[in-house]
């Protein structure tokens, strides 16, 4: 098992390394397709959370690269600043995929409160879980359940990833769905937008069977442990 797990890992690892390329030479390339409305990725979103009746969510700069996100707690679509500032097809798309999750949250998206509510979780789990689940390989003879809680909190972050995957693809959509419907971009930006929205959601399918498999395989070393 200890051979294939590294072998379905490196298959992983390297899928992963191929998304990752090809969703940063999508953006680079739809970086270029500069917007024929001249509106910003920070005008972008400000309009898309009007249109949809958001007045209480603010359009901020946050510092770095790919560091856009949006924060449910202070209610805030935090912008890369390239992203904030530039006027193309891939900035647009950003923009308007971190307002999906502001109207997500606006409706009472379930998916999006359900992994709200698993974020406290994650995080705590995340720092301690790969001592644990070391710890637990370690003394698998001695104290198997020390591995079997490892296992458990393990499967806290794969739950998440997993719940992760609607959420984002429900953001695009919602995203994807306003551009066309106010007509914000000319057909080939809208492609574009398309494109690049695609390949940053399958970093999340990436990440999601990478977290499954290797739930998968502290469980088998647990079951092989008990067996013995």
């Amino acid at each position: 098992m200890g051979m294939s797990y590294l072998i379905l890992a490196g298959a992983i690892m390297l899928f992963s390394w191929l998304v990752s390329s090809r969703l940063k030479s999508k953006f680079e390339q739809y970086s270029k397709l500069q917007l024929q409305n001249g509106m910003s990725g920070a005008e972008i979103a400000e309009k898309m959370l009007a249109d949809n009746g958001i007045r209480d969510v603010r359009v901020i700069s946050t510092p770095g690269q790919l560091t856009d996100h949006y924060n449910p707690v202070d209610k805030t679509v935090n912008l890369s600043e390239a992203v904030y500032n530039q006027r193309n097809a891939a900035a647009a798309a950003v923009a308007a995929h971190e307002c999906g999750h502001a109207v997500q949250h606006a409706v009472g998206y379930q998916w999006l409160t359900m992994r709200s509510k698993l974020v406290p979780i994650v995080s705590v789990a995340s720092t301690y879980m790969q001592w644990i689940l070391l710890a637990g390989i370690l003394m698998l003879r001695s104290f198997p359940q020390l591995l079997l809680i490892g296992i458990i909190i393990f499967a806290a972050t794969t739950i998440f990833s997993i719940v992760t995957l609607p959420v984002e693809y429900d953001a695009s959509n919602r995203a994807l769905a306003w551009l066309e419907n106010k007509r914000m971009l000319t057909q080939q930006e809208q492609a574009g937008a398309k494109d690049a929205l695609k390949w940053a959601a399958r970093t999340y399918v990436v990440a999601a069977i990478g977290s499954i498999a290797t739930l998968l395989y502290y469980v088998s070393i647990y079951m092989g442990g008990r067996r013995n």
